[in-house]
C-alpha cells in the first residue's frame, strides 16, 4: 500500500475524511502555529465546526483521529460528544515551524516561507525552517500513524482531523506521490478531502470540498 507496511489482515475497503481544524484567532492574525503553539478555535472557527456537524453528524463514522493539538479536538467536538470512538495521535501533528512559531507572519516570514517551498518544490526535501522540521521527518513520523489507521480493517469509514502543511504531506503519502508534489494540494479551514482505499490504493474523491460551509 502506497509506501506503507501493510498488517497481515489488509483492509479491503476504507473511506477517510480528512479535514483541516477550524479557524483560530492565530490564523486570522496571521501568526504561525505549527506544532508548538497549541491554539484554540475562535468563533469563526466554531462556527465551521458546527457546520461541518450538520452536514456529516449522519455518516457512520467508526473511528475519529485527531493530533494530539487541541484545535484538531474541538474541531470535531460534536461528534466525540456522540461518543464515537477517538484516538489522538502525535504523529498528526502540524509541522513544526521551529523559531517561527507565535510570531506573526510579517515580511521576513513570507520570505522565509516562500523561499523554503521553493525549495521542496525543487526537491531540497532537507532543508527547514531554523529550529523546525524537514518534510522527511514529518513524514516519517506520518507513516506511523498511517500504519496505525490501516491496520484497523474493521473501521471502514474514518474522519481524521488534522493541520494544513501536514495534510500537504500525509496526502502525498496515502497518494504515493514524491513530496515535491505537496502544495498542489490547497486547503481551507475546515476544508475535507474525500479519500477511497481499494484494491490496496487509495483513491482522491473530493479536493478541499466546502460544500458543507
Amino acid at each position: 500500500m502506497n509506501g506503507v507496511t501493510q498488517s497481515s489482515s489488509k483492509p479491503q475497503k476504507k473511506t477517510i475524511y480528512l479535514i483541516r481544524h477550524g479557524e483560530t484567532e492565530f490564523n486570522r492574525l496571521g501568526i504561525v502555529q505549527g506544532s508548538g503553539v497549541d491554539s484554540d478555535l475562535n468563533e469563526n472557527g466554531r462556527l465551521q465546526a458546527e457546520r461541518f456537524f450538520m452536514h456529516y453528524q449522519s455518516f457512520p463514522f467508526h473511528r475519529i483521529y485527531t493530533s494530539a493539538l487541541k484545535r484538531t479536538h474541538q474541531s470535531v467536538a460534536n461528534f466525540l460528544e456522540l461518543g464515537l470512538p477517538h484516538t489522538i495521535l502525535p504523529e498528526l501533528n502540524e509541522i513544526s515551524w521551529g523559531d517561527y512559531e507565535g510570531k506573526e507572519s510579517k515580511d521576513f516570514w513570507k520570505e522565509d516561507y516562500h523561499h523554503m517551498v521553493d525549495q521542496w518544490k525543487n526537491g531540497n526535501l532537507e532543508y527547514r525552517i531554523p529550529g523546525g522540521e524537514n518534510p522527511l521527518e514529518l513524514q516519517s513520523r506520518q507513516k506511523i500513524a498511517l500504519q496505525h489507521i490501516m491496520a484497523r480493517p474493521h473501521e471502514e469509514e474514518i474522519l481524521i482531523c488534522m493541520h494544513g502543511r501536514a495534510m500537504k504531506s500525509f496526502l502525498c503519502l496515502m497518494l504515493d506521490l514524491p513530496l515535491t508534489k505537496m502544495d498542489e494540494f490547497v486547503h481551507h479551514n475546515l476544508g475535507l478531502y474525500l479519500l477511497e482505499y481499494k484494491e490496496e490504493r487509495f483513491q482522491l474523491i473530493k479536493t478541499n470540498s466546502l460544500e458543507h460551509l
